[in-house]
């Protein structure tokens, strides 16, 4: 009855909020990767550079954290996807306890972890080798000296409908959200941004408020950073995951030579955005999911 259950619970988790998400992976290893704590306690222990972080239930050690290692700062869900949640960059104290109330309303325990400013990548490794990489955005217009943030919001939104993304990627929003976020860099929806700057509409990089991605040519990543991120699949034992990264450089570069952070991994990673860049070329992995199709799961439809 229990383990029914179980299934009838995995399968409603799987429908409302993992549509398009891969399942290639063993409930075993699953649950190894379900918290934000459990994948920086394994990075810990495989050497693998990680930012400093606290899992708390009471808010003040949160504030605590911040007053030992300072701003900026990440505030998220300890159990959450898709950036659910998420909250950063955090730069101030005020910053630091609204952002708390809202991620305790996805999950009661909470991390705090340090921020990097930098570029941040999904990359997808599986049976060994990498499968994929994308460069994540948050959502952005770019000036050219004569639209009002408005327009090009609508250019934006007519060059992805063209593209065929809505599948997957969502439009550039006007509500309150943005109106909001815009406002604290002194800007609005009739603001005309200079030839060539990039107007953030929100912090988030997700896919939901109008995040997109870029492929990047794996060839590109140095035989070390390869290696790194090769490690990451042996230590949770996975046959894919999709690991979250920030290079404040970027991942064409040697890791060892820049600020590197790796923040977590997905055990059901999804593998549906990489059908659907905003820049760059899709990339054909169905070499890859014919692989994937023909290993033997254990516990696939439990959670």
């Amino acid at each position: 009855m229990i383990k029914q259950l179980k299934k009838f619970i995995y399968q409603w988790i799987s429908k409302t909020f993992m549509d398009g998400c891969s399942n290639y992976n063993s409930l075993k290893v699953r649950k190894s990767c379900r918290s934000k704590e459990q994948a920086r306690d394994v990075f810990a222990s495989g050497n693998i550079p990680h930012a400093q972080g606290l899992i708390f239930f009471n808010p003040f050690k949160a504030v605590q954290f911040a007053k030992e290692f300072g701003f900026p700062l990440v505030i998220k869900p300890n159990v959450s996807g898709f950036s659910r949640g998420s909250h950063f960059p955090i730069k101030n104290y005020q910053e630091l306890w609204k952002a708390i109330f809202f991620a305790k309303l996805w999950w009661p325990y909470t991390v705090v972890e340090q921020y990097l400013q930098g570029n941040n990548y999904r990359v997808v490794v599986a049976n060994g080798k990498i499968m994929s990489v994308l460069q994540r955005y948050a959502p952005f217009v770019k000036g050219d000296g004569k639209a009002t943030i408005d327009e090009l919001i609508d250019q934006e939104n007519a060059v992805r409908e063209s593209m065929g993304l809505y599948p997957c990627m969502s439009p550039l929003q006007k509500g309150p959200q943005t109106l909001s976020f815009l406002a604290k860099q002194g800007y609005s929806l009739s603001t005309v941004p200079p030839l060539d700057e990039q107007v953030t509409l929100f912090y988030r990089i997700s896919l939901a408020p109008g995040g997109v991605v870029r492929v990047i040519d794996k060839a590109l990543l140095p035989k070390v950073n390869q290696i790194l991120f090769k490690d990451v699949l042996k230590l949770f034992d996975a046959n894919i995951l999709g690991i979250d990264v920030i290079l404040e450089k970027g991942i064409e570069t040697d890791f060892r030579e820049q600020k590197c952070i790796f923040l977590e991994v997905n055990s059901r990673p999804y593998l549906k955005m990489h059908a659907y860049p905003r820049y760059g070329k899709a990339e054909d992995l169905s070499g890859d999911f014919e692989q994937l199709e023909q290993l033997d799961i254990q516990q696939s439809d439990t959670y």
